[in-house]
């Protein structure tokens, strides 16, 4: 009973794309984590590739919202989608790994995209479930060696966790500060200050942390895990001082953010749901089962050169733009080792 209860919640939850009749179906669906679509993180970028991808080729979408932070509750919530007819089911973040095992394993004619994880042991290599990484050592290291490009030598990394993810980030950015910096010849003039805070969520002690990094003298703030870069704003404001977003484009949540450390989950999405159907309604045999690792070579990672996002003054997108080709095609090599710190000639200040 209980079950059937969360049933209904989460089909009474989930907001239709249009004015459709109550017993309309939908083929792809979203089921947000924790957030909404409108997060301006991985649950919005997500929701704007299936949009994008199901409006261009004609096909129902609709995007569901669990009733809670639970396992339990986003398996219910992928099922409520199944019950409305889902056949591809988009699911954003780490938080799904063990919920999208269970229901690939589960639901052998159900597709399951799950980005920026792979599943729990159970669902590993099952054929439909295509499961996406990313290179985020390229996206760090091309925000390292811009904010050095466009003047800035003080800088800080501000790290959530020290999981995989953002070490990678961070050893990506101290190379991409050290490239830059040599090939200006200002490698003596650097400050980088490299500290985790093991939360992913604001907190005061943050605020007061990077309160002393900008009294300091540091300059911009690569903040790096979830709502961190919250605290970190707060203390840029109040130091007239500038913040680099993560995952996605956070231009709009303040204008001190003078660019981001993206991955492409729209590109991603997209170019998944592409291939699916191209396929007829399978995984290609590359992918079923499988965990890609993408990165600039597929054109999933990167810095956001809209207009209103881009705030490097000194540092222009066509040099950008050159600097991306480069990393794409190998000629610069971008290190994702995270057992070491990167081999570089600039110091760092790694804070306990």
């Amino acid at each position: 009973m209980k079950k059937l209860l969360v049933l209904l919640l989460v089909c009474m939850l989930a907001v239709p794309f249009g004015a459709l009749a109550s017993d309309e179906t939908y083929e792809i669906a979203l089921v947000t984590d924790v957030g909404n679509i409108d997060d301006h993180s991985f649950n919005q970028s997500s929701w704007e590739g299936v949009k994008d991808f199901a409006e261009t080729n004609g096909i129902t979408y609709n995007y569901y919202r669990p009733s809670e932070d639970s396992n339990e509750a986003r398996i219910d919530t992928i099922e409520a989608a199944i019950a409305k007819g889902a056949k591809v089911v988009v699911l954003p973040g780490w938080l799904f790994a063990d919920s999208a095992a269970t229901i690939a394993g589960k639901y052998a004619d159900i597709n399951v995209l799950l980005l920026d994880s792979g599943p729990a042991e159970e669902g590993a290599g099952l054929p439909n479930i295509y499961s996406i990484l990313y290179q985020e050592e390229q996206a760090g290291y091309f925000a390292g060696y811009a904010a050095v490009k466009a003047g800035y030598t003080k800088l800080g990394f501000l790290g959530g966790m020290d999981v995989p993810a953002v070490v990678r980030y961070g050893y990506g950015f101290v190379q991409g500060v050290n490239d830059a910096a040599v090939e200006l010849g200002i490698e003596d003039e650097i400050v980088l200050k490299y500290w985790y805070s093991q939360v992913f969520w604001p907190l005061d002690e943050i605020k007061i942390k990077m309160d002393g990094w900008y009294t300091e003298g540091i300059e911009v703030v690569f903040a790096c895990g979830g709502g961190i870069y919250l605290s970190c704003v707060a203390a840029a404001e109040q130091a007239g001082a500038k913040v680099i977003g993560v995952d996605t484009d956070q231009a709009l949540d303040s204008e001190l953010i003078i660019t981001s450390a993206m991955k492409a989950l729209h590109n991603s999405v997209v170019k998944s749901l592409t291939a699916l159907y191209a396929n007829g309604g399978e995984w290609p045999e590359h992918m079923a089962g499988a965990v890609e690792t993408l990165g600039a070579k597929d054109d999933c990672v990167g810095l956001p050169t809209d207009e209103g996002s881009w705030r490097l003054d000194g540092f222009t997108v066509e040099e950008y733009e050159e600097l991306f080709a480069k990393v794409k095609s190998g000629e610069i090599a971008v290190s994702d080792n995270i057992d070491e710190r990167p081999e570089v000639v600039i110091d760092v200040d790694y804070q306990e």
